[in-house]
């Protein structure tokens, strides 16, 4: 494992790193460069939870040994061995949680884990069925959100004529947020028996979810006037007298890209238009970063998909309470208590599995921690 090599040594080196970027932090021209300063931040508590992880995984190794030794001691009386044996037992099964707790720490930060994120679910197959599960979905992420304590923000909604959503673009503003939520992002199948079934037969339906990281200041995006067509139309749908009798609804056009974004929640126009750009600019980061390495691109592509059956990630099977994760063969029998928000456990294994996958390419633990 990638941990056997470390010792009192490596612990030294993070600590002598974690020193040299707190002396370059107090350094008064840092102020200077907010977003040097922001990475020296980052770098900091990056390096802090790495030695943490470290010092505590060594304690149980030392630990361990120290028991065994005694155990392996004829000399040692046998008081002191049952002692041993016993700290052995309860030292052995948290060995594997510090390993792990390390590899996570040591993982090369992902430079879009801590942003905020933007996600658009659509109905996809299934006709109004689908957008139903599309609410359903909402709800589901509204209750997630609401548990971690996360802000969330309807940008666009495009109400259907069940109830549901044919559309629903939202922001949400958290710690960790698109570390999170990125696991999301892909074809989600339902199977259950729609409201409007006199027969009882289960219909198949799918809805879409893209998570895209929330474009900011620190971002080199550049929106010139003259390549936005701005349209201004009236609401549709609910919101009130105000709404629906002014022309606030908001519809931009990037012509250089063909990205077209809009915004009808709010009664002002400027803030639609804000809420519009909020939209765009995170998807010209998409697109920038396309064209930079051909990854955030090719991936919201491949999130959103065409709604077909095929090519789904999750299965929520009604008539058995089951969910499934076809990425990670996860199965939870509990579906009614994943779709009010409780995706804990799910997201946790999703991201072990991310951290695993990761690991398989990353060797050198010297390497990571300059990363």
């Amino acid at each position: 494992m990638l941990t056997d090599n470390l010792n009192q040594a490596f612990a030294e080196e993070v600590r002598r790193r974690l020193a040299e970027r707190e002396h370059r932090m107090s350094d008064p021209a840092m102020a200077s460069n907010p977003v040097l300063f922001r990475q020296l931040i980052k770098a900091h508590a990056r390096l802090k939870k790495i030695l943490c992880s470290t010092e505590q995984l060594l304690h149980l190794r030392r630990t361990r040994d120290e028991a065994l030794a005694i155990i392996q001691d004829k000399l040692a009386g046998d008081e002191l061995q049952e002692l041993a044996c016993q700290e052995l037992q309860e030292i052995e099964p948290a060995l594997p949680a510090a390993e792990q707790s390390l590899l996570c720490e040591l993982m090369p930060p992902d430079p879009t884990d801590d942003r905020n994120t933007i996600m658009e679910i659509r109905a996809g197959a299934g006709g109004q069925e689908s957008s139903l599960f599309a609410a359903d979905l909402l709800r589901m992420y509204m209750r997630f959100a609401e548990s971690r304590k996360w802000q969330v923000e309807i940008l666009d909604a495009s109400t259907s004529e069940a109830g549901g959503y044919k559309e629903v673009v939202y922001a949400v503003q958290g710690e960790n947020v698109f570390r999170t939520l990125q696991y999301e992002a892909g074809t989600h199948r339902v199977q259950r028996v729609p409201v409007t079934e006199a027969c009882g037969r289960i219909h198949t339906s799918t809805v879409t979810v893209a998570v895209l990281p929330e474009a900011d200041e620190m971002d080199a995006i550049e929106i010139k006037p003259e390549d936005l067509k701005i349209d201004v139309y009236r609401a549709s749908g609910a919101g009130g007298q105000h709404v629906n009798k002014t022309d606030s609804a908001i519809r931009i056009t990037h012509l250089p890209s063909g990205i077209v974004v809009a915004s009808q929640e709010e009664r002002s126009q400027h803030k639609n238009r804000a809420k519009a750009m909020r939209v765009l600019r995170s998807r010209l980061l998409a697109r920038q970063k396309e064209q930079n390495m051909r990854q955030i691109g090719d991936e919201r592509r491949s999130q959103i998909g065409t709604g077909e059956r095929s090519g789904r990630i999750r299965t929520y099977n009604f008539p058995q309470n089951r969910l499934t994760d076809h990425r990670i063969n996860f199965s939870s029998h509990n579906l009614t208590r994943v779709l009010e928000g409780d995706l804990d456990e799910l997201l946790e294994a999703l991201h072990a599995d991310r951290i695993a996958r990761r690991m398989q390419d990353t060797m050198d633990i010297n390497r990571l921690i300059d990363e």
